[in-house]
């Protein structure tokens, strides 16, 4: 899964500038002059949270009408898929639903 977010990371920080990143997944991320991201693993902590028990299934970054999302899928123990989506600027939960 940290591979997962390192890849999506790389490839923010490659389309905003062509110099070398070097990314701490458990520190916020500095987006060049614009906005601070919270630390992923503190946006999965927080997903996690809403269902114990459960197992990260997927992750990703996205950035939707000027406003950075992080969606996070996860399957809990009776096998029922969530779908979570947080603000990637504050960690508010924003969405929290069963998947259909």
């Amino acid at each position: 899964m940290k591979r997962l977010t390192a890849l999506v990371t790389a490839s923010i920080m490659a389309s905003l500038a062509p110099q070398a990143w070097a990314v701490d997944l458990d520190k916020p991320l500095k987006l060049p002059g614009t906005v601070t991201i919270v630390a992923f693993d503190q946006l999965e902590a927080t997903a996690l949270a809403l269902h114990p028990g459960s197992t990260l299934l997927d992750t990703d970054l996205d950035e939707e009408y000027g406003k950075y999302l992080y969606q996070v899928e996860l399957e809990d123990a009776n096998g029922i898929e969530w779908e979570i989506e947080l603000d990637a600027l504050t960690g508010q939960v924003l969405k929290n639903h069963q998947e259909t």
